[in-house]
C-alpha cells in the first residue's frame, strides 16, 4: 500500500514538472520571438502540409494556389505574327526584371580565368555579343538578361556552336554554362524554325480535345536534377522570347498528367531529368527525337556517377527514334572529365571534337571568405543559433549530410523562432518547389538543405552558407564543399561560409586546408599544422593533363598541348578585359550534388 501511495502521490508532480517545462519553453519562444523581430527577421511561417495537398478553405497563395515550375509562362507564339513577335511588358517585367534576378556584383574582378582549349584551330574566342554573330531576336533578349559580355566558357562555346561543331566543356559553377549552351543554339535556330519545327496548333486558339500533337524536339538538355532542370528552363523561356521556340521541362515528382499537357501543345526545346525522360520515350505518340538537331548532357559527370550510364548511353547511341543525321550536334558539360565521359566523347563525337577547360576545375575564388570553426558535435545547435543570431537578416543556406538531420535542424531553428524552411530528396516535388519559392522570396529567408542543393541552387542575395555537417570524404568531400559554398558570392558578388569541423572531419582536413590557402583565406589554430608549403592537386582532371595517362592527349582527353587561353601569357581574359560588368545582370546555371544513396535517383 505504501508503494502504491507513493506512486500515486508522485503522479501530480510529474505532471507539474511536464507543465513548468513548456511554460519555459513558451517564455523563451516568446523573448527569441521578440528579439529576433527586433533585429529585423520575419516571423517563422509553419508549414501547411494540408494546403499543399489541396485541402483548406483559405489557402496559401504561395503554396496551393501556385503552378508547378513545369507551367511556368513562357511567351506564346500567334501564327498571325511575322519572323519576330511583339513585345508583351508583363512577361518581360516577369521574366528580366524581377526582384529576385540574380545581379554582377563589384567583386567581379576575383573571377579572372584561364582558359585552356583543343581541338579548335578555326574557333576564334568572341570578346562581345554583338561580334558574335548571334541573331538579331537573340542579341535582343541577352541585353533584356542583362548580359554584357561573355564569360570565359561562353567567348568559346558560342563560336564552336554556331560553327557546327561538338563540345566538351569544364568549368566551374558560376561560370555562365547554362547560357552558353543555349545561345548559340537558340540563335541557329530562330530564322529555321518554322522548316524545321514539327506542326504544331496555334496555342491561342489551342483546344486540347483536338489539337494535341505529338512533341518533336529540336534540342534535349538533359541535367542530374529536377530544381536543375527548372532553371535551365526559366533561362530558356528568357532565351526565347517573340520567337515561335517553344521550350518544355519534364522532371519526376510533378505529376506527369501537366507535363504531358505541355508537350502535347508541341515543344521545340526540351529540359529533362534522365527518369522522367525515359518513361515519356516510351510512348512514341508523345514525344519522337526525329527531328533533334542538338542534344546537350549538363552535369554529366554527376550523371555518369549515379547510375544514369545506360540512359545517357542511349541517347548518345542513336536509339530507334533519334535523328542519326550527320548534322546532329552533341555537347557535354561537367565539372570533370571522367572516363566515361572520355569514352562517350571519343566514340559518338566527331573526331576533332572542341575541348574547353576553364579555370582549376574544383577551386573557388576569393568573394567568399571562409571561416572554420571547431564545434563539437552535440554543442552544433545552440553554435547554430548563436551564429545566425549574431549576424544580421540574411538569406542563409545550412547544408548537413542527411535527410533526418534536414528535418532536426529546421524543426529546432523554427521552435526557437526563426524563419526556417527546408528541402531534401524525401519530401514531395510540391513541398520541394514551395520550400524554394518561400526562400527565394524571403519568406522564409534561412534554408537547410542536404547535398539535394548542393550543385544547383541558384538564387539572388544568398549572402552565408553555414556547414552544419562537413561533406565526408565518401561522398564527395571536397568538391561536395566547394559546391556548398559556391551557392553565395555568385557573378562578383560577396559572401562568407562557416563551417563547423571536430574531429569527425579529419579525413576532409587536407584538402580543406589547401583550398583555404589557395583561395588565400586564413587557417584556424587547429588546422595549422597541415599548411603546405606549396599547395598540389591530384584531382582527376589534373591527371587527364598528364603523358601517358588515359585521357590524355593521345587518348582524347584533355593533353598537355592546349592553346589559345585567356591566361596572363595569352592576352587574359580578365574581368577589366571584356569579362562582366557591374551592374548587369546574369543568370549562371549550376549542378547539383543529390543527398548520396537512394537519394541520387529520388531527386530526379
Amino acid at each position: 500500500m505504501a508503494d502504491f501511495g507513493d506512486a500515486t502521490n508522485s503522479a501530480p508532480a510529474v505532471e507539474v514538472d511536464a507543465d513548468a517545462l513548456k511554460a519555459q519553453k513558451d517564455e523563451e519562444l516568446a523573448k527569441n520571438l521578440t528579439a529576433i523581430k527586433d533585429k529585423g527577421w520575419t516571423d517563422p511561417i509553419p508549414f501547411q502540409y494540408e494546403t499543399v495537398v489541396g485541402g483548406t478553405p483559405n489557402p496559401d497563395e504561395t503554396r496551393d494556389s501556385a503552378e508547378w515550375l513545369s507551367n511556368a509562362v513562357i511567351y506564346e507564339w500567334d501564327d498571325d505574327y511575322g519572323e519576330v513577335g511583339p513585345p508583351n511588358e508583363k512577361l518581360e517585367e516577369m521574366l528580366y526584371r524581377g526582384e529576385n534576378i540574380m545581379k554582377v556584383g563589384a567583386g567581379i574582378k576575383a573571377l579572372g580565368f584561364d582558359v585552356k582549349t583543343e581541338g579548335g584551330e578555326n574557333v576564334a574566342a568572341v570578346r562581345n555579343f554583338e561580334d558574335a554573330g548571334l541573331h538579331p531576336v537573340m542579341l535582343e533578349n541577352v541585353k533584356l538578361c542583362g548580359y554584357v559580355s561573355p564569360t570565359p566558357v561562353q567567348s568559346y562555346t558560342i563560336p564552336a556552336v554556331l560553327l557546327g561543331r561538338d563540345v566538351v566543356a569544364c568549368a566551374q559553377t558560376g561560370s555562365g554554362k547554362t547560357a552558353a549552351f543555349l545561345i548559340p543554339i537558340l540563335s541557329k535556330l530562330m530564322g529555321k524554325a518554322r522548316m524545321l519545327a514539327a506542326p504544331r496548333p496555334n496555342p491561342t486558339r489551342y483546344n486540347p480535345t483536338t489539337d494535341r500533337v505529338r512533341a518533336e524536339p529540336l534540342v534535349l538538355v538533359v541535367c542530374p536534377t529536377r530544381e536543375l532542370a527548372c532553371q535551365i528552363f526559366d533561362e530558356a523561356r528568357r532565351l526565347c522570347y517573340r520567337t515561335m521556340l517553344r521550350p518544355c521541362v519534364i522532371y519526376g515528382g510533378a505529376p506527369t498528367r501537366g507535363q504531358r499537357e505541355q508537350l502535347e501543345m508541341g515543344c521545340d526545346i526540351l529540359i529533362a531529368t534522365p527518369g522522367r525522360l525515359m518513361d515519356f520515350m516510351q510512348n512514341l505518340n508523345l514525344l519522337s527525337f526525329s527531328r533533334l538537331k542538338f542534344t546537350v548532357i549538363d552535369e554529366a559527370d554527376e550523371l555518369l556517377s549515379t547510375g544514369w550510364e545506360e540512359a545517357i548511353e542511349k541517347l548518345f547511341g542513336q536509339g530507334s527514334d533519334m535523328n542519326a543525321d550527320a548534322d546532329h550536334t552533341y555537347l557535354m558539360f561537367s565539372a570533370t572529365f571522367p572516363k566515361e565521359a572520355r569514352r562517350l566523347a571519343r566514340e559518338y563525337m566527331e573526331e576533332d571534337y572542341f575541348k574547353i577547360k576553364v579555370g582549376r576545375v574544383g577551386s573557388t575564388h576569393e568573394n567568399i571568405k571562409q571561416q572554420i570553426i571547431f564545434v563539437e558535435e552535440s554543442a552544433k545547435n545552440q553554435a547554430l543559433f548563436d551564429l545566425i543570431f549574431s549576424g544580421d537578416p540574411q538569406r542563409t543556406l545550412v547544408f548537413v549530410n542527411s535527410k533526418a538531420k534536414c528535418d532536426i535542424v529546421d524543426d529546432f531553428l523554427f521552435n526557437k523562432g526563426l524563419p526556417s524552411t527546408s528541402i531534401h530528396s524525401d519530401r514531395t516535388q510540391r513541398e520541394r518547389e514551395d520550400a524554394l519559392r518561400s526562400f527565394r522570396t524571403a519568406r522564409c529567408p534561412i534554408m537547410i538543405a542536404t547535398g539535394v542543393s548542393a550543385r544547383g541552387l541558384d538564387v539572388a542575395n544568398v549572402k552565408h552558407i553555414i556547414n552544419y555537417d562537413l561533406p565526408s570524404t565518401q561522398h564527395d568531400g571536397i568538391t561536395e564543399y566547394i559546391h556548398r559554398i559556391g551557392r553565395t558570392a555568385r557573378i562578383g558578388n560577396e559572401g562568407k561560409a562557416t563551417s563547423f569541423y571536430n574531429d569527425r572531419n579529419e579525413d576532409l582536413a587536407q584538402d580543406l586546408v589547401n583550398i583555404l590557402v589557395e583561395s588565400k583565406q586564413d587557417v584556424p589554430d587547429f588546422l595549422s599544422h597541415l599548411v603546405p608549403e606549396k599547395v598540389e592537386w591530384h584531382d582527376g582532371t589534373d591527371d587527364e593533363d598528364e603523358p601517358g595517362v588515359e585521357g590524355g592527349a593521345e587518348d582524347g582527353g584533355f593533353g598537355g598541348g592546349f592553346g589559345g587561353g585567356f591566361g596572363d601569357d595569352a592576352g587574359g581574359f580578365q574581368p577589366e578585359d571584356g569579362g562582366f560588368q557591374p551592374e548587369a545582370g546574369f543568370q549562371a546555371d549550376t549542378g547539383f550534388s543529390p543527398d548520396g544513396g537512394d537519394d541520387k535517383v529520388a531527386s530526379w
